[in-house]
Parts: C-alpha cells; structure tokens; sequence
C-alpha cells in the first residue's frame, strides 16, 4: 500500500529544490543527493529502512536548482543559480570537477544515459552538452525559443527533450542534432518532463497545472492530466514503466498510472511545496523534497 514510511525533518537549513536517487553500482549503496537554496548539496544513504545523512557537498555561491546522479550511481551533478554545474564523487564525497555554464546559463541538468555529457538547459535556448572528461562544451543543440527550464535524456540515448518558459516542448534526435519535434502543449513554464524506462512515452509538467503524456515517436498528444491544484513541479517515471509521480506548489504528491490515465494516490505529508519527487532504482520506494525543508520517503506497491 501507498504510505509514508520515513521523514527527515529539517534536512537542510532552506527550502530544498532538488532531489536524486540511484543504486551505485559499485557498491550497491543507495545514494539520495538534495540541493538547497542554502547553497549546499548534501549526500545521504538510504541504508536498513533509514535515511543516513553522509556529507555535505560545498563549493556552489548561490542556490541549488538542479541535482542528478548518473546511471552507475556513482557521480551526482549539481547546477546552480552561481552558473556552475560541479560534479561530485558520491563514494569520496570530493568535488571531481567544476564547469563554468556561463553567464545566468544553466538550469536543470541531466547525464547522457552513457555517462560522458552533462546536459543542461540555458538562457538563451539552448542545450548545452557538456563533455564529463573535458569539463567543455562539447554540443549545442539550439530550440530557437525561450529559457529552458527542463531537459531529460531518453534511457536508450537516441533523444533529448526539454521544456521552456514558454511551455514548448522540443525533443531532439541526439544522433543527427535536429530538432524533431516542436510540442505546444502547455501555456506556461514546463518545470519538469521524463521519458518512460522504455523511451516510449514523454511526460510533462507546468505552471499550468496539468500533465501531458506524449507518443514519443510520433509526438502525439496521449493525454492531459489534471489534479494538482497549483504549479506542477517535478515528474519522475516509475521504473515499472506503468506509473510516474508528480510533485506541486499544492504541497502534495501524486503517483499516477500513465496507461489508465488517473491519479491512484495523493500523499499531503508536505507542509509547503514540493519542488522534487524521484524514485529508487525499483519503484517501491519515493522521495520528495519541500520548501518546508523535510525530505520524506514513501513506500509504493510494487
């Protein structure tokens, strides 16, 4: 059944804008990385049904907007309004390297399913690849629109997607570097989008208050969602490929079923928005970070 199972009061001293979870592959550790608007990145383990503070990651001037770990599990990306995206070893808990974005000119970032780009969305439009060796900028991909709030790979590694202020989702063919498909679906900023685990569906998320589902191949419109009574702020699919999660400045959570199309559960632990949702690596489990500081585990059935 769906139910809180764990609750870190006070897990940073300010709101916490971001969250990742992956199993390391090396180790077989489950790491939780959090970014705060108090300018820190801190490493947890989620260890015998206990969220384990590990250490906190300092380096970042400014707020956190945008935390990731790659596909091994071993390498956590944060970006942040100091227009640095710095990468981190989650076992040493050292600074590996830190990348300048440029003036105001980095979001949200992603891996590369490959683990050699960081991903991120820019100012100007643009898709900024950046290469994980090189620490340089490898790629443009431009959209020819607005600020891009969001981006995600696809996990087979033949897209990119990203959603902008504007609320046009652009997917890209990572391959060639052509633009795809333009998506005017929503009518306000797209905060958050994810690929389903078998690359087939593209969700979406905005200030508008409702989610999209889309035919990746096809950049079809499957569904619009609505349930949230505020902004949506972040999505994350489900590693069952059936269900995602959804987080809102309504202070609520919602796990979804894409192929039904309905809401199937609202968690309202939250005391003031919910600006992260991510699953661990099997999807019985779910973390959620707030303006209220907490950071909360769910269990969800599997």
């Amino acid at each position: 059944m769906y139910q809180m199972f764990h609750k870190r009061e006070e897990g940073h001293e300010d709101s916490i804008w971001s969250v990742a979870w992956a199993r390391s592959e090396k180790d077989n550790t489950e790491n939780i990385v959090t970014g705060g608007v108090d300018d820190l990145v801190k490493s947890w383990n989620w260890r015998d049904e206990f969220l384990d503070y590990k250490a906190t990651l300092k380096g970042h001037q400014l707020g956190i907007v945008s935390v990731t770990i790659n596909g091994a599990g071993t390498v956590a990306a944060s970006s942040s309004l100091d227009s640095t995206i710095r990468l981190w070893d989650l076992d040493s808990s050292k600074q590996i390297k830190s990348i300048d974005a440029g003036p105001v000119d980095c979001w949200s970032v992603a891996f590369s399913p490959d683990g050699q780009y960081i991903g991120s969305g820019s100012h100007s439009g643009k898709i900024n690849l950046f290469g994980i060796e090189s620490g340089k900028l490898e790629q443009s991909l431009d959209t020819r629109g607005k600020f891009i709030m969001s981006i995600a790979y696809s996990p087979d590694g033949h897209y990119i997607a990203c959603g902008g202020i504007d609320g046009i989702v652009c997917i890209f063919d990572l391959a060639t570097g052509k633009l795809l498909h333009t998506l005017e679906g929503h009518a306000m900023p797209i905060r958050s989008l994810t690929f389903s685990p078998d690359s087939q569906l593209l969700t979406t998320c905005s200030d508008d208050t409702s989610i999209k589902l889309y035919d990746v191949q096809h950049a079809n419109l499957i569904g619009t969602l609505s349930g949230h009574g505020s902004y949506v702020l972040c999505v994350d699919f489900c590693p069952d490929n059936t269900h995602f999660a959804t987080s809102s400045s309504d202070r609520k959570v919602k796990v979804w079923d894409a192929g039904m199309r309905r809401c199937v559960h609202t968690f309202t632990e939250h005391k003031d928005q919910v600006w992260g949702v991510a699953y661990n690596d099997n999807g019985s489990k779910l973390v959620s970070v707030s303006d209220d500081k907490d950071i909360i585990i769910y269990e969800c059935p599997i």
